[in-house]
């Protein structure tokens, strides 16, 4: 990366990750492990080095983001992340990690299939009712969204009908639902996903995942930008801690119409952190505003320093101090 200094990120290898994608994006042969996540960041749990071997954050100082290179096998947990006010509330009870909000984006660089924010009634209740599942398709038209998510996670409805008519119906737009079930028979999560949007990105295409936005991320990879933030409050889909009261508590029950995010002029804020994820194309010169770090899609990975000139090769994504 000429005119910037390059940057050796932390893969992660969690049981979730594709095997061959991201080895072979960083010029490595596949070695049968799992390679979940790369993270270029100052977090104590993956802290990225120069290549002189120091500390990112030694030049840096702590950076109130993380940058990622994620990519999925496997299904990641159903979860959702609370704001700042509910964060230094719950730090202070000792629910939470750290007293911040975990705002979050990701941009596919494969078809990226994920399930994001809950679907608007309508559309619910026509799938609902289209395979069976009428019972449920009551009580949400009877009750409410957020009586049916506590019904369901407090094993208040039976959801068992309602899923097995989801795996056996047939249509295209629940296939993924057949796989969570095999995967976690029984879990409400399951039941839950019936109600969220399922959408699959194309390469460029992103989510933008606020506080309080009910998701999982089921398949694919992408370059993912975060608050420095270890809250994640999980529902179900893993083998980790659940904790269904907080997830009750934070989660927002407010339709998402739009779940695929606006993209202008390859720009993707993430405002809540203060920067915005910037695709930079091969040849196109790009000053740093800031302390900014990078990821070619060639697999190399970089620092800016503020005020540094650079011109990419090849496509970037910069993280750019808005």
């Amino acid at each position: 990366m000429s005119s910037a200094v390059a940057v050796q990120g932390v893969v992660q290898h969690y049981a979730w990750g594709d095997r061959e994608f991201m080895p072979r994006l960083l010029g490595h042969e596949p070695d049968g492990r799992p390679w979940a996540e790369l993270w270029l960041g100052t977090h104590p749990n993956g802290h990225a080095r120069l290549d002189d071997g120091r500390l990112l954050g030694d030049v840096t100082g702590p950076l109130p983001y993380l940058l990622k290179v994620l990519c999925a096998a496997e299904p990641l947990s159903m979860q959702c992340h609370p704001d700042a006010a509910r964060a230094a509330v719950g730090y202070e009870a000792g629910i939470y990690r750290d007293p911040n909000a975990k705002p979050e984006l990701i941009v596919a660089l494969t078809p990226f299939s994920a399930l994001c924010g809950l679907r608007p009634f309508e559309a619910t209740d026509e799938i609902l009712r289209s395979i069976g599942a009428d019972a449920l398709a009551d009580t949400l038209a009877r009750d409410g969204i957020e009586h049916v998510l506590e019904a369901l996670y407090r094993g208040g409805f039976d959801a068992g009908p309602s899923v097995a008519a989801a795996v056996a119906s047939g249509r295209e737009d629940l296939a993924h639902l057949i796989d969570l079930d095999r995967r976690y028979p029984g879990d409400p999560s399951v039941a839950v996903a019936l109600l969220l949007n399922h959408v699959v990105l194309q390469p460029g295409q992103a989510l933008h995942l606020t506080a309080g936005n009910l998701h999982a991320y089921l398949r694919g990879a992408g370059v993912e930008l975060m608050g420095a933030s270890d809250n994640v409050v999980r529902g179900g889909l893993t083998v980790k801690h659940v904790d269904v009261d907080e997830l009750l508590t934070i989660v927002d029950p407010t339709p998402l119409t739009q779940p695929v995010m606006t993209v202008r002029d390859g720009r993707y804020p993430l405002p809540e952190a203060g920067v915005t994820l910037t695709r930079i194309d091969g040849g196109a010169e790009h000053t740093s505003h800031g302390e900014e770090l990078a990821v070619c899609l060639d697999g190399t990975t970089g620092y800016l320093p503020p005020g540094s000139s650079w011109t990419p090769e090849v496509a970037a994504y910069v993280v750019v101090h808005d």
